[in-house]
């Protein structure tokens, strides 16, 4: 088995198993696993891990002190770090060093990168794979992560060794950002870096047809493989229904360590009273809620797949990763998930009940999650409808 500083690595392969690993030994890390890969020095940062840092199958990872405006988005590239990326795209004498320690304004439609106060130090056995956190979409603000040497974002491969970084890209409103604001979250998995078993724990078939992985107001639409289909309401519960908001043109900006403080209506357009019929405007930003309830079993984690072109043009979710215990109480119900989205290229007419995204559920390596997502541990979005994020107040009248 592997080592690390001396002792057996938390996650080892089986002998012999490092390139056809059975299921049981694979999956997403939970929040035990995560705890002790702190504790053992494989999750380190410059400041303590706080507590509230550990969700039910991931980690939030906090924005550091040093950040640089850049011309560009960028992948350091297998043969480069991201410091001498910043080196050749960041102009030193329009544009400082940023120093977050105060405060700083990301102005939307520029890309900054952002050192993060975590790093890490992987074993032979796992994978990193990172998301913005749901507040963070649902402002608009792309934000993915990047490791030295790395020829994808949002990846971390195995035994990689080393600092993190963040590029933030605001969309459509400028935010205020300081050092310690959390704008992503991190997983493990143990497994392939592209994908894990789909074999799950009752099989994706059985736990759907059993309303484990979704609650819908119609019959179950059948699955793609085991991707569960997801669609977009557009109805809302009758007349005069809130069912979506329209990013406004603003100069106003969102500090993101300020919750329940903004009026939404200056930032925001309700939509209402469309009769089941939206037209999504090329390049303009909108939230939206599917039709269905979605729950995630103590013992499962779930992503969904952002972008399909076979679906339209249009991207439906940012962040897209559902922990353990998400809108589930021994069966989904009472969570819709709420739908960030832009169409790209051309205008886009969506239309209540279309098929809009997919869920990829994944086991947990080990079993169920010592913590899981709900009121126990104050998560923002358990029993969402139509929500927007937490930095605003609810829309008036509502």
């Amino acid at each position: 088995m592997s080592e690390v500083g001396g002792s057996k690595e938390l996650f080892p392969f089986p002998d012999g198993a490092s390139q056809a690993m059975p299921p049981d030994y694979s999956g997403v890390i939970a929040y035990q696993g995560l705890r002790e890969m702190v504790r053992r020095g494989e999750l380190v940062a410059s400041s303590e891990i706080a507590r509230d840092q550990f969700q039910p199958a991931s980690l939030d990872l906090r924005l550091g002190r040093r950040a640089w405006r850049v011309r560009a988005s960028f992948l350091p590239g297998a043969d480069a770090t991201v410091m001498e990326r910043i080196a050749q795209l960041h102009d030193r004498e329009d544009s400082p060093e940023i120093d977050l320690s105060e405060g700083a304004v990301f102005e939307k439609g520029i890309v900054y990168v952002v050192e993060l106060l975590e790093h890490v130090k992987l074993t032979d056995s796992l994978t990193g794979v990172a998301n913005p956190k749901s507040s963070t979409g649902r402002v608009d603000v792309l934000v993915r992560l990047i490791a030295d040497r790395a020829t994808a974002f949002d990846r971390i491969e195995r035994k990689y060794e080393g600092p993190l970084y963040l590029e933030v890209a605001p969309q459509a409103f400028s935010i205020v950002v300081r050092q310690g604001v959390r704008l992503n979250q991190l997983r493990f998995q143990r497994g392939s870096l592209t994908g894990l078993p789909t074999t799950i724990p009752g099989g994706v078939q059985e736990l759907y047809a059993k309303g484990q992985l979704v609650k819908s107001d119609g019959a179950l639409l059948p699955l793609r493989g085991n991707l569960v289909p997801l669609t977009v309401d557009l109805k809302g519960d009758g007349s005069g229904a809130i069912v979506g908001y329209k990013a406004r043109k603003t100069t106003n900006t969102i500090n993101l360590e300020k919750i329940c403080h903004y009026d939404p209506r200056d930032f925001w357009e309700k939509i209402s009273d469309i009769d089941g019929r939206l037209y999504l405007d090329r390049g303009e930003f909108y939230i939206l809620a599917t039709r269905e309830d979605v729950g995630v079993p103590p013992w499962l984690a779930a992503e969904m797949v952002p972008y399909d072109s076979a679906s339209g043009e249009f991207r439906v979710h940012y962040a897209g990763f559902f922990d353990p215990g998400f809108g589930w109480n021994g069966r989904a119900q009472g969570s819709r998930a709420v739908l960030e989205v832009r169409s790209y290229g051309v205008s886009f007419l969506l239309e209540h009940g279309q098929t809009v995204g997919w869920l990829s559920y994944s086991r947990l390596c080990g079993g169920s999650s010592d913590l899981v997502y709900g009121a126990d541990i104050a998560s923002n979005y358990q029993g969402q409808t139509i929500a927007l994020a937490k930095h605003f107040r609810p829309w008036p009248g509502v």
